[in-house]
């Protein structure tokens, strides 16, 4: 038996998101049928995290377990001449037979992009939220900065969230500048169901003026009727990477 991690990396424009769905197209769907045409044999694969419904991802850590002495080149080339056109692995690795991608991360990393040009921008409608109007970065920075440590996100999370626990750390949250994109990226521990989204939609009323930055204080202590601003669209957000205690190795 070997346990193998893929690197995924997918547009999550069409689909219902990374988990199986009894009614929509889902990326463990798509991967996992390729991967029976490659090895012969039906295998379940595990994923670092549930990316929803739009959401996309540039570094997805998976991993599976197989009875296939495969080298590894095939799991990568071998997959990307069976799987569709919006999903691809970029590196496969052999760990460990107790790794686990979801259960061993240490931390991950979102980015959430907004596209602040006046006009439309087909280029990046299918990855940026067009968010219209000056943006307080300033006032921005300053209510992220109150986000950063061990906190109860109780209030940035939907309410199909089945999380046992509503504590996470979150280790930064910087807001960075590229031309007419504005790019958000949170670095923690894990992450409550659409909490970066939440965050990311309660940093823009920041910025709109339509909140104060207290606020965010305000909410992580449960403050009784302040609410989370609106939760941003997915299609801006972007799984970005997942660290794990050990670097992978034996990669191709």
């Amino acid at each position: 038996m070997r346990t193998i991690v893929l690197i995924l990396e997918y547009d999550g424009t069409d689909f219902a998101g990374w988990q199986l769905q009894p009614n929509g197209r889902s990326v463990q769907e798509v991967v996992e049928q390729a991967l029976a045409k490659l090895l012969g044999e039906a295998v379940r694969v595990h994923a670092a995290g549930r990316t929803d419904a739009g959401v996309h991802a540039h570094a997805m850590p998976v991993h599976f377990v197989t009875h296939r002495d495969l080298p590894l080149s095939a799991f990568r080339n071998g997959l990307n001449r069976l799987l569709p056109p919006d999903v691809a692995v970029h590196e496969a690795y052999v760990m460990p037979a107790d790794f686990h991608a979801r259960f061993m991360a240490r931390q991950k990393w979102y980015r959430y992009t907004i596209e602040r040009r006046s006009g439309r921008s087909p280029l990046s409608r299918r990855r940026a939220w067009q968010v219209r109007g000056a943006l307080d970065l300033a006032a921005m920075r300053e209510a992220a900065a109150l986000l950063i440590g061990e906190h109860d996100f109780a209030a940035f999370r939907t309410s199909g969230c089945a999380a046992q626990t509503t504590v996470r750390r979150l280790d930064s949250c910087e807001l960075r500048e590229e031309g007419t994109l504005l790019h958000i990226d949170v670095r923690g521990s894990g992450f409550l169901r659409n909490m970066v989204r939440m965050l990311v939609g309660t940093l823009v009323q920041v910025g709109r003026a339509q909140r104060p930055v207290a606020d965010i204080e305000r909410l992580l202590a449960r403050e009784v009727g302040v609410r989370s601003g609106l939760t941003a669209p997915a299609h801006g957000l972007c799984l970005m990477a997942v660290n794990y205690p050990e670097p992978f190795e034996e990669s191709v």
